[in-house]
């Protein structure tokens, strides 16, 4: 079955000439770029159409879910099912908020769903799913970049007012210790322990406050996320099944390579850590966003950010207490984490001017990273100091993991 048509033009501005006639729109792209899940449902319960953003959030392609029957992908009993009843019934457009879409693939997910008629063909509906209101998604936002600032200046200042004292610290106790009975050796030696842990704790954080140019150019992400693989099946991912869907024809992203896989290794590290012990399996994707684009806080610019790569797990999700604080220094839930590796990624990918977000459901946990594409046309050294001073900002985030 052939999916419907989704070309259309615009209508002519009525400030237009006699005679001029109006440009036409793919309606393809306008739909794929929607940040929301779009599907055109037929007459029969056949699914005609579905976007890109229906397809991550189904994990089905489009080839495997046009035409097939709605039911074989919603339970029957599903609010959905009702709401296009509705619809069929003779209202025009029908939504209802906290619907729960659960589906042994992707888990269960809140959402705000709308039904509409399509007009032509007459018994065709559109089906859109809202996971996110617009107002969290900014609030999140604005809490994100307060946090990587926050980060920066509390790194500053544990630099210069912690090291320094710690050195005295730990000098006096290795005086001591040279004149100190067995007993009291012990705890000299447990001060220059705690010394010595401190002050690598210390350095880990002064990776925040470096607010140098960052060093830029075209960057293949598929051969980073291989090296992250690779570096993961060796170590800490041993027994964890890794799926790679990849776009081969994907740009190059214009960022720095030893910071990407840096961010990479740890969003793997913390998804391996989630996966299962048994069945564990860990999603490695990388797609094209049509129109993707972000203002950058206080200024006219919006930086285009067309390259999506997403990292999923299918652990238990994150606890519903971590999410608001995710990228916050500190925040963990391991017994002896630091809760600062995915405020490093936070920073990091604030330096590139991309964005990290979030969706944490029971089997199905995934981070977002979008990433601007390399533009030889448009590359030189001023571009690269600008993007350096705009660290920790253009973040957001949905649902949440606890930094780990």
């Amino acid at each position: 079955m052939e999916p419907a048509s989704i070309t259309a033009p615009v209508s002519r501005g009525r400030s237009r000439a006699a005679g001029a006639r109006s440009p036409r729109l793919d309606t393809l792209v306008v739909l794929n770029s929607l940040p929301d899940p779009v599907l055109v449902v037929d007459g029969t319960g056949e699914i005609r159409f579905v976007n890109l953003e229906g397809q991550e959030f189904f994990d089905l392609s489009a080839n495997a879910m046009e035409g097939m029957p709605l039911p074989d992908l919603l339970p029957a009993d599903s609010p959905v099912m009702g709401l296009i009843e509705q619809v069929r019934r003779g209202s025009r457009r029908v939504s209802q908020d906290g619907v729960i879409i659960d589906t042994p693939r992707i888990g269960p997910h809140h959402v705000t769903v709308q039904v509409a008629t399509m007009g032509d063909p007459a018994d065709h509906v559109v089906l859109t799913i809202h996971e996110r209101s617009l107002a969290r998604k900014i609030d999140h936002s604005l809490t994100h970049r307060h946090a990587a600032r926050s980060v920066t200046a509390m790194a500053a200042m544990l630099a210069h007012e912690v090291k320094n004292p710690l050195s005295g610290i730990r000098g006096a106790a290795q005086l001591l210790e040279e004149n100190a009975s067995d007993q009291d050796r012990m705890l000299t030696r447990l001060i220059c322990d705690e010394a010595d842990r401190i002050v690598a704790l210390v350095n880990r954080m002064e990776v925040f406050s470096d607010e140098r140019p960052l060093e830029r150019a075209a960057v293949n992400i598929h051969t980073v996320l291989e090296h992250v693989r690779k570096a993961a099946q060796s170590g800490f991912a041993r027994k964890i099944r890794f799926i790679e869907r990849y776009d081969p024809s994907l740009p190059s992203v214009y960022g720095n390579r030893d910071q990407l896989v840096q961010v990479f290794l740890n969003l793997v590290k913390n998804a391996a850590e989630a996966a299962p012990e048994t069945g564990g399996e860990i999603t490695l994707t990388t797609s094209y966003q049509h129109g993707v684009r972000m203002a950058l806080p206080g200024r006219d610019v919006r930086r285009h950010l067309p390259l999506l790569v997403t990292v999923q797990d299918n652990g238990d999700g994150i606890p519903e207490d971590l999410q608001s604080n995710l990228f916050d220094p500190f925040v963990t839930s391991k017994v002896n984490g630091t809760g600062l590796g995915l405020a490093l990624v936070a920073k990091l990918i604030g330096d590139h001017g991309g964005t990290i977000e979030f969706d944490s459901q029971p089997r199905r946990t995934v981070f977002k990273v979008s990433l601007p594409m390399y533009d030889d046309s448009k590359q030189d050294d001023s571009r690269v100091h600008e993007d350096s001073k705009m660290s920790g900002t253009g973040l957001q985030t949905r649902g949440g993991r606890g930094s780990r």
